[in-house]
């Protein structure tokens, strides 16, 4: 069988176009890392359940996604944060 080639690559999934990347909430923070006692950041990043925002809502980075969840977790360990929001 010969297989039929159209000569364009198929769309790809999950990537944005380079000139349409978008804004990063994170820059806007003017912090390098995130810190377990700024609870005011960390309760932006979370939703009214208590449960961490995806990396899609969010628009951080995967560093920064890391670190902001590393953050909550030590936040919720030490009983800053509750571990789940308000009924």
């Amino acid at each position: 069988m010969a297989r039929m080639d159209s000569g364009a690559a198929p769309p790809r999934r999950g990537r944005r176009a380079p000139d349409r990347t978008r804004p990063r909430k994170y820059t806007r923070i003017n912090s390098e890392a995130v810190d377990y006692k700024d609870l005011n950041l960390l309760r932006r990043f979370l939703s009214d359940k208590g449960k961490t925002r995806g990396r899609r809502v969010t628009g951080l980075s995967r560093k920064h996604q890391r670190q902001l969840s590393v953050a909550v977790k030590r936040a919720r360990e030490i009983a800053l944060l509750p571990y789940v929001g308000e009924r």
